[in-house]
């Protein structure tokens, strides 16, 4: 254990060097949402691949409809249909029309489409597109149909390559795959792309006084809050998280949890039993003692921080694979703050962003009275940010408890190591939390 006091700062220096991003894997494009791609994507083919109606109505040269009116309908013969989807040869000629669907390719010949509800629907034909009954096939097309407005070379089409050009990159390495990307790459046809895979996290919450939500309370017990608490950050941040139920203060126990659990972590966090009590069952689990031979002792280095809260806290690689480990306090307002300033960072990292922090700004403090602060540690409260004003308004105590206040939250306001007050007025930073 280290007897210094480290600052917030060097911790999270420590722990940001000893993780790496996660090496690229190839996935099927579903399993890609959330992750960091790789690669250049470049476009195969020409997006959309071919000129394509963008309306229900009728495929038409434009000459044959200048001057159109509704008192001088310009008169087309309807030639027959074309629907999306492959199809046989169809060509316009002067004084004809091909009724056309949405989606569908513009047939050679044509110029433009000339919306439904700009004709009389096909005298002769089949009924008019818009007036079909829903999931009913539109008849084969004939007769004439008269249109009632002109429209100019163009109207209603989707060029070819209007979208994206054959050829021009698509998506750069780097970009974070949401559904709009995962939307881009099935349409220029990619089944798969290569990416740095999503980092799965595994929370372990320590202490036998915890009964997991749902079950009946007895005296002395709580509910096992934090677990929850991480496994929802964690996903937050882009992890796969998988969430261990309570362990009691058995150090055995304990171990041979982690252990079971190095199987699927890329990162393990536990919360609870890193201070100085009786019962501190991680670093008693964790930390090396005489004749201790366990592969996980003496792996986990444990440390007291300049900060408030969250003043304990150990980090360390545990296992064969020397899999990152944070130890966080147990009180549930110090395991979130630890949880954004230290384990929200690491998931990023493993997941190959450039920005591994929360974005902070500068408010002006909206209080009754001056806040105070313990010398020499860096102070976070729990506050709610205006953006409009400019302010941030203390939600709650400083109590490390208080998870009700921590709800009502939108950020973390800090105060730095070398004040103890901050009056009301002041400008302080801020980490938003939304």
């Amino acid at each position: 254990m280290s007897t210094a006091i480290w600052s917030v700062d060097d911790h999270l220096e420590d722990i940001l060097a000893a993780i790496r991003p996660l090496d690229p894997i190839e996935v099927p494009l579903l399993d890609a949402q959330g992750c960091v791609l790789t690669e250049d994507i470049t476009v195969p083919v020409a997006l959309p691949p071919f000129d394509n109606s963008s309306m229900d109505g009728y495929a038409v040269r434009v000459a044959d409809v200048q001057g159109a009116t509704e008192e001088y309908p310009a008169v087309l013969t309807v030639i027959g249909d074309v629907a999306a989807g492959p199809g046989g040869p169809l060509t316009v000629g002067p004084g004809e029309a091909a009724r056309i669907m949405t989606g569908a390719p513009v047939p050679p010949g044509a110029e433009t489409v000339v919306p439904v509800e700009w004709t009389d629907g096909g005298a002769g034909g089949g009924p008019a597109l818009s007036m079909r009954p829903a999931g009913q096939a539109p008849a084969a097309a004939g007769g004439e149909v008269r249109v009632h407005r002109p429209a100019p070379a163009g109207a209603h089409i989707r060029a070819r390559g209007s979208d994206a050009r054959a050829g021009e990159l698509a998506l750069a390495r780097d970009t974070v795959l949401g559904p709009p990307q995962i939307a881009l790459l099935a349409a220029i046809g990619r089944g798969g792309v290569r990416v740095r895979p999503r980092p799965r996290v595994v929370v372990i919450s320590t202490g036998s006084e915890l009964v997991q939500p749902g079950e009946p309370l007895t005296e002395g017990e709580i509910y096992d809050s934090n677990s929850f608490a991480l496994t929802a950050a964690a996903r937050d941040a882009g992890a796969l998280v998988y969430r261990v139920g309570a362990v009691t203060d058995d150090p055995e126990l304990l171990r041979s949890a982690i252990e079971d659990q190095l199987v699927r972590a890329d990162l393990l966090v536990t919360t609870g039993g890193v201070s100085v009590g009786a019962y501190d069952v991680v670093k008693e689990a964790l930390s090396a003692a005489p004749g201790d031979e366990s592969a996980l002792a003496g792996s986990v280095d444990f440390r007291s921080l300049a900060m408030q809260p969250g003043k304990p806290q150990g980090f360390g690689t545990v296992g064969p694979d020397h899999t990152p480990l944070l130890a966080l306090p147990g009180n549930p307002v110090s395991s979130y703050v630890s949880f954004e300033l230290f384990v929200r960072p690491a998931v990023r990292r493993l997941r190959g962003l450039a920005e591994l922090h929360r974005p902070r700004v500068r408010a002006t403090l909206a209080a009754d009275k001056a806040l105070t602060s313990p010398a020499g540690r860096r102070q976070f409260l729990r506050g709610v940010y205006e953006a409009a004003e400019g302010t941030v308004t203390p939600v709650g105590g400083s109590g490390s408890h208080l998870v009700a206040a921590l709800a009502r939250a939108n950020c973390l306001f800090v105060v730095p190591e070398q004040e103890t007050s901050v009056s009301p007025g002041a400008e302080v930073e801020v980490v938003l939390l939304g």
